[in-house]
């Protein structure tokens, strides 16, 4: 299947139920109308840069803004990573910085940027200088402890930053992995968010131990009622020996598979999207450049949030050059992202041998 192809159509049809979703207030069907019309000639922009440079510009960028996070959830990759902690240690790029790159992602065709962290609340002023770029759409993937009345305000007035809300499962599954009272306070942010009729979403993370409860059709309906209409699944990755058990094994992602499909039939009112979802069929993950890449808090250009190896940097060498990154290069030509693993990451792994690519640029 053609990865280009592919994604194109998906976009398509997220948008198209998107604004379905959205009818029932003009003014999010309005900006929906309009994002379907932006992202059309963002394909056309892709197509271009495809013919002209010979290099797939992927429609999806992840950004990880924030450094820092209110929470402390266990297995938590960014805290492993080193991208966040309980203090802003690590470099962070400017908001002028950051909205050089997303206008350049605006020339280049780029329609989608997941914003990330830590916990991307934290940094309003880098919102902010997303929220300026409205040819792009920027699901914010939060905790939804921060979101109050400022927030939700923010969110109003700026439809191209949409909220996607964490959570774990029920109760239960949420607090013990993210903390004593982050479900009762993460539903009363969906709430608020469902009174200003703002379309939002939640993020999962699933295990071996959840997915049947986060899909279940119980699961489901009580966050169709609290006004939920987009649902990412995210396969979890294993940081340690002890948690191995979690990851998902063929399987799993079997059942995942055959079960969201018959969600998507069960709730049209809902989007699911799942990742890495498709990977079999699109023969490999479609991190480093295929589908999507990572920017760390200091510009780097890295494969996906799995994997924090860069030898170029986004915001000192432009985004055109991260695209064309020599470690994506190598890591698509030596097929590692369809190389055997355990688990939602491929490239995590196996992250000796994407290091050993960079010692030998």
């Amino acid at each position: 299947m053609d990865i280009g192809v592919y994604m194109a159509e998906s976009i398509r049809n997220i948008m198209a139920k998107a604004y379905l979703n959205v009818l029932g207030n003009p003014h999010e069907a309005r900006f929906v109308a309009r994002m379907q019309c932006t992202i059309t000639k963002a394909e056309r922009r892709r197509k271009a840069y495809r013919e002209k440079e010979g290099v797939e510009v992927p429609p999806f960028l992840i950004a990880s803004i924030a450094t820092t996070c209110n929470l402390q959830c266990k297995g938590c990759y960014a805290r492993k990573n080193g991208i966040a902690g309980d203090t802003p240690d690590k470099e962070t790029l400017s908001p002028e910085q950051w909205s050089t790159i997303f206008h350049e992602a605006v020339e280049l065709g780029i329609s989608f940027c997941l914003l990330a962290g830590g916990e991307p609340l934290t940094r309003r002023d880098l919102l902010e200088s997303a929220a300026a770029v409205e040819d792009i759409i920027f699901p914010v993937f939060t905790n939804g402890t921060m979101i109050g009345a400022v927030y939700t305000e923010f969110f109003r007035k700026h439809l191209n930053m949409v909220p996607v809300i964490s959570l774990e499962g029920e109760l239960a599954a949420t607090d013990e992995r993210r903390g004593k009272g982050v479900f009762q306070r993460a539903l009363l942010s969906m709430e608020m968010l469902h009174k200003e009729k703002l379309f939002f979403g939640t993020s999962i993370t699933v295990t071996t131990e959840n997915y049947r409860e986060v899909t279940s059709e119980a699961f489901l309906r009580h966050l169709a009622e609290l006004g939920c209409r987009l649902v990412f699944y995210v396969e979890y990755v294993p940081f340690d020996e002890t948690t191995e058990h979690l990851a998902f094994r063929d399987e799993h992602v079997a059942a995942m598979e055959q079960i969201v499909e018959q969600r998507r039939e069960q709730f049209n009112e809902m989007i699911f999207l799942s990742f890495p979802g498709d990977e079999k069929a699109l023969d490999g993950c479609m991190a480093a450049g295929r589908g999507f890449f990572h920017i760390g808090p200091d510009g780097s250009a890295e494969p996906c949030p799995f994997s924090p190896f860069s030898d170029t940097n986004a915001a000192r060498d432009g985004l055109r050059a991260a695209i064309a990154s020599p470690l994506f290069h190598k890591i698509r030509t030596a097929r590692a992202l369809g190389w055997e693993h355990t688990g939602g990451c491929t490239l995590y792994e196996h992250s000796d041998e994407v290091e050993a690519m960079i010692i030998d640029n």
